[in-house]
Protein backbone atom coordinates (compact mmCIF):
# COMPACT_ATOMS: atom_id res chain seq x y z
CA UNK A 1 0.00 0.00 0.00
CA UNK A 2 3.14 2.41 0.67
CA UNK A 3 4.28 2.37 -2.76
CA UNK A 4 1.34 3.78 -4.96
CA UNK A 5 2.84 6.72 -5.91
CA UNK A 6 6.57 6.88 -7.19
CA UNK A 7 9.20 9.29 -5.60
CA UNK A 8 9.33 12.50 -8.01
CA UNK A 9 12.11 15.52 -8.27
CA UNK A 10 10.72 18.40 -9.70
CA UNK A 11 12.88 20.67 -11.37
CA UNK A 12 15.00 23.17 -9.84
CA UNK A 13 14.12 21.81 -6.29
CA UNK A 14 15.77 20.47 -3.34
CA UNK A 15 12.29 18.89 -2.73
CA UNK A 16 11.74 14.98 -3.12
CA UNK A 17 7.40 14.14 -3.24
CA UNK A 18 6.93 10.42 -1.84
CA UNK A 19 5.21 8.01 0.42
CA UNK A 20 6.70 6.49 3.24
CA UNK A 21 7.56 3.10 2.08
CA UNK A 22 9.28 1.87 6.09
CA UNK A 23 7.92 2.16 9.15
CA UNK A 24 11.06 4.75 10.37
CA UNK A 25 9.25 6.86 7.23
CA UNK A 26 6.16 7.24 8.86
CA UNK A 27 7.85 7.68 12.50
CA UNK A 28 9.58 10.57 10.54
CA UNK A 29 6.59 12.32 9.86
CA UNK A 30 4.89 12.00 12.97
CA UNK A 31 7.93 13.46 14.70
CA UNK A 32 7.00 16.59 12.63
CA UNK A 33 3.34 16.27 13.27
CA UNK A 34 4.33 16.05 16.94
CA UNK A 35 6.87 19.68 16.62
CA UNK A 36 4.44 21.74 14.45
CA UNK A 37 1.30 20.58 16.44
CA UNK A 38 2.64 19.66 20.08
CA UNK A 39 5.62 22.57 20.10
CA UNK A 40 4.41 24.98 18.26
CA UNK A 41 0.71 24.86 18.33
CA UNK A 42 0.57 23.33 22.18
CA UNK A 43 -1.64 20.07 21.40
CA UNK A 44 -2.26 17.57 23.89
CA UNK A 45 -1.19 15.04 22.68
CA UNK A 46 -1.01 10.74 23.89
CA UNK A 47 2.09 10.13 22.52
CA UNK A 48 3.79 13.28 23.64
CA UNK A 49 5.99 11.83 25.90
CA UNK A 50 7.88 9.88 23.11
CA UNK A 51 7.79 13.37 21.10
CA UNK A 52 5.58 11.58 18.48
CA UNK A 53 2.25 12.65 17.18
CA UNK A 54 0.88 8.79 17.01
CA UNK A 55 -2.69 7.62 17.14
CA UNK A 56 -4.74 4.58 15.79
CA UNK A 57 -5.55 5.41 12.38
CA UNK A 58 -1.66 5.66 11.43
CA UNK A 59 -1.01 2.31 10.51
CA UNK A 60 -4.22 1.96 8.10
CA UNK A 61 -3.00 5.72 6.75
CA UNK A 62 -0.76 6.23 3.67
CA UNK A 63 1.59 8.95 4.87
CA UNK A 64 2.51 11.56 1.85
CA UNK A 65 6.22 13.05 2.17
CA UNK A 66 7.89 16.07 1.00
CA UNK A 67 11.76 15.64 1.86
CA UNK A 68 14.47 18.03 1.94
CA UNK A 69 17.08 16.31 -0.35
CA UNK A 70 19.63 18.50 0.82
CA UNK A 71 19.46 17.41 4.58
CA UNK A 72 17.13 13.83 4.03
CA UNK A 73 14.68 16.00 6.51
CA UNK A 74 10.81 15.12 6.03
CA UNK A 75 9.02 18.68 6.08
CA UNK A 76 6.05 18.48 5.03
CA UNK A 77 3.34 15.58 5.47
CA UNK A 78 -0.56 14.23 4.82
CA UNK A 79 -1.88 11.33 5.62
CA UNK A 80 -4.12 9.67 3.33
CA UNK A 81 -6.82 7.17 4.28
CA UNK A 82 -8.56 5.09 1.36
CA UNK A 83 -11.93 3.61 2.15
CA UNK A 84 -10.60 0.14 2.36
CA UNK A 85 -8.46 1.14 5.05
CA UNK A 86 -11.17 2.54 6.48
CA UNK A 87 -13.58 -0.20 6.59
CA UNK A 88 -10.70 -2.25 7.95
CA UNK A 89 -10.37 -0.02 10.98
CA UNK A 90 -14.20 0.39 10.97
CA UNK A 91 -14.44 4.30 10.51
CA UNK A 92 -12.48 7.47 9.23
CA UNK A 93 -10.47 9.68 11.79
CA UNK A 94 -13.45 12.47 10.73
CA UNK A 95 -16.04 10.03 12.73
CA UNK A 96 -14.25 11.20 15.82
CA UNK A 97 -15.48 14.25 15.31
CA UNK A 98 -19.00 14.51 13.28
CA UNK A 99 -21.76 12.28 12.75
CA UNK A 100 -21.28 11.27 8.64
CA UNK A 101 -24.58 9.57 8.55
CA UNK A 102 -25.65 11.38 5.35
CA UNK A 103 -22.44 10.11 3.93
CA UNK A 104 -22.77 6.70 4.25
CA UNK A 105 -24.06 6.10 0.59
CA UNK A 106 -20.32 7.38 -0.50
CA UNK A 107 -18.29 5.50 1.68
CA UNK A 108 -16.93 3.68 -0.89
CA UNK A 109 -15.90 6.35 -2.84
CA UNK A 110 -14.61 8.68 -0.02
CA UNK A 111 -10.82 8.89 1.01
CA UNK A 112 -9.76 11.02 4.16
CA UNK A 113 -6.89 13.21 4.35
CA UNK A 114 -5.52 15.04 7.18
CA UNK A 115 -2.28 15.24 9.85
CA UNK A 116 -1.39 17.84 7.25
CA UNK A 117 1.65 19.56 8.44
CA UNK A 118 4.88 21.57 7.10
CA UNK A 119 7.91 22.50 8.97
CA UNK A 120 8.17 26.25 9.58
CA UNK A 121 11.29 26.97 8.02
CA UNK A 122 9.21 25.12 4.46
CA UNK A 123 5.82 26.88 4.67
CA UNK A 124 6.26 28.23 1.15
CA UNK A 125 4.40 27.32 -2.17
CA UNK A 126 6.81 25.11 -3.32
CA UNK A 127 6.25 22.47 -0.21
CA UNK A 128 2.16 23.09 -0.54
CA UNK A 129 2.58 22.72 -3.92
CA UNK A 130 4.08 18.96 -3.87
CA UNK A 131 1.62 17.73 -1.07
CA UNK A 132 -1.44 19.01 -3.02
CA UNK A 133 0.00 17.59 -6.09
CA UNK A 134 0.75 14.45 -4.48
CA UNK A 135 -2.76 14.10 -3.42
CA UNK A 136 -4.16 14.91 -7.04
CA UNK A 137 -2.38 12.38 -8.51
CA UNK A 138 -3.79 10.16 -5.82
CA UNK A 139 -7.07 10.59 -6.19
CA UNK A 140 -6.66 10.50 -9.97
CA UNK A 141 -4.54 7.19 -9.87
CA UNK A 142 -7.14 5.56 -8.01
CA UNK A 143 -10.38 6.65 -9.37
CA UNK A 144 -11.85 7.92 -5.89
CA UNK A 145 -14.58 9.98 -6.30
CA UNK A 146 -14.64 12.25 -3.16
CA UNK A 147 -11.94 13.87 -0.88
CA UNK A 148 -12.95 15.03 2.62
CA UNK A 149 -11.48 15.70 6.35
CA UNK A 150 -10.89 17.89 8.87
CA UNK A 151 -9.69 21.83 8.51
CA UNK A 152 -8.36 23.37 11.84
CA UNK A 153 -8.68 26.90 12.99
CA UNK A 154 -6.87 27.83 15.82
CA UNK A 155 -9.07 29.09 19.14
CA UNK A 156 -6.37 30.80 20.88
CA UNK A 157 -8.19 33.37 21.22
CA UNK A 158 -11.05 31.31 22.54
CA UNK A 159 -12.95 30.76 19.67
CA UNK A 160 -13.85 33.80 18.49
CA UNK A 161 -11.59 34.20 15.15
CA UNK A 162 -13.07 30.64 14.25
CA UNK A 163 -16.56 31.23 14.62
CA UNK A 164 -15.90 34.62 12.39
CA UNK A 165 -14.47 32.69 9.97
CA UNK A 166 -17.33 30.50 9.73
CA UNK A 167 -20.02 33.08 9.46
CA UNK A 168 -17.64 34.32 6.66
CA UNK A 169 -17.84 30.95 4.22
CA UNK A 170 -20.78 28.95 5.51
CA UNK A 171 -23.50 30.32 3.10
CA UNK A 172 -21.35 30.33 0.03
CA UNK A 173 -19.49 27.27 0.37
CA UNK A 174 -22.17 24.99 2.68
CA UNK A 175 -22.53 21.51 1.02
CA UNK A 176 -26.29 20.67 -0.21
CA UNK A 177 -28.28 19.03 2.46
CA UNK A 178 -27.98 15.43 1.74
CA UNK A 179 -24.16 15.62 2.12
CA UNK A 180 -24.33 17.59 5.45
CA UNK A 181 -22.81 16.72 8.35
CA UNK A 182 -23.14 17.45 12.46
CA UNK A 183 -20.39 18.10 14.94
CA UNK A 184 -20.18 15.55 18.10
CA UNK A 185 -18.74 18.82 20.24
CA UNK A 186 -20.27 21.73 18.34
CA UNK A 187 -18.44 24.94 19.03
CA UNK A 188 -20.44 27.16 20.73
CA UNK A 189 -21.17 29.38 18.31
CA UNK A 190 -23.94 31.80 19.89
CA UNK A 191 -21.71 32.28 22.73
CA UNK A 192 -19.01 33.54 20.45
CA UNK A 193 -18.05 36.51 18.11
CA UNK A 194 -18.79 35.80 15.45
CA UNK A 195 -18.31 39.36 12.92
CA UNK A 196 -14.56 39.80 13.57
CA UNK A 197 -12.71 40.86 10.39
CA UNK A 198 -10.91 37.58 9.62
CA UNK A 199 -8.33 36.33 7.29
CA UNK A 200 -9.27 32.86 6.12
CA UNK A 201 -6.72 30.24 6.71
CA UNK A 202 -4.18 29.10 3.43
CA UNK A 203 -5.34 25.61 3.83
CA UNK A 204 -9.25 26.01 4.07
CA UNK A 205 -8.58 28.65 1.44
CA UNK A 206 -7.27 26.47 -1.02
CA UNK A 207 -9.67 23.69 -0.74
CA UNK A 208 -12.26 26.26 -1.10
CA UNK A 209 -10.86 27.38 -4.44
CA UNK A 210 -10.86 23.35 -5.94
CA UNK A 211 -13.93 23.43 -5.25
CA UNK A 212 -14.71 21.72 -1.91
CA UNK A 213 -17.80 22.38 0.64
CA UNK A 214 -17.96 23.33 3.81
CA UNK A 215 -19.87 20.32 5.40
CA UNK A 216 -21.53 22.47 8.47
CA UNK A 217 -21.22 23.51 11.36
CA UNK A 218 -17.33 23.56 13.19
CA UNK A 219 -16.66 20.92 15.64
CA UNK A 220 -13.97 21.80 18.83
CA UNK A 221 -10.96 19.46 19.44
CA UNK A 222 -10.33 20.40 22.80
CA UNK A 223 -6.79 17.99 22.71
CA UNK A 224 -5.54 19.83 19.97
CA UNK A 225 -7.29 23.80 20.99
CA UNK A 226 -9.09 23.96 17.48
CA UNK A 227 -12.31 24.40 15.59
CA UNK A 228 -12.47 21.98 12.89
CA UNK A 229 -14.27 22.60 9.49
CA UNK A 230 -15.23 19.36 7.75
CA UNK A 231 -14.59 19.55 4.30
CA UNK A 232 -15.88 17.57 1.09
CA UNK A 233 -14.55 17.98 -2.00
CA UNK A 234 -16.32 16.00 -5.36
CA UNK A 235 -13.33 15.62 -7.58
CA UNK A 236 -16.50 16.01 -10.22
CA UNK A 237 -16.41 19.89 -8.97
CA UNK A 238 -12.63 20.57 -9.09
CA UNK A 239 -11.94 23.84 -10.42
CA UNK A 240 -9.59 22.75 -13.53
CA UNK A 241 -7.70 26.21 -13.70
CA UNK A 242 -6.97 26.29 -10.10
CA UNK A 243 -5.81 22.42 -9.83
CA UNK A 244 -3.79 22.74 -12.66
CA UNK A 245 -1.07 23.92 -10.60
CA UNK A 246 -1.15 20.32 -8.64
CA UNK A 247 -2.21 17.55 -11.47
CA UNK A 248 0.72 16.66 -13.49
Amino acid sequence: MLNLLQQQHLPHSKLVLGMARTVTEIEEAQRLRYKVFAEEMGANLVSAHEEIDRDIFDSYCEHLLVRDNSNNKVVGTYRILPPDCARAIGSYYSETEFDLTRLAHLRDRMVEVGRSCVHMDYRVGATITQLWGGLADYMCMHKHEYLIGCASISMKDGGHNAASVYNKLHKQYAAPAEYRVFPRCPLPLEALDQTLDVSIPPLIKGYLRLGAYIGGEPAWDPDFNTADLFIMLPMSRLNEKYARHFIR
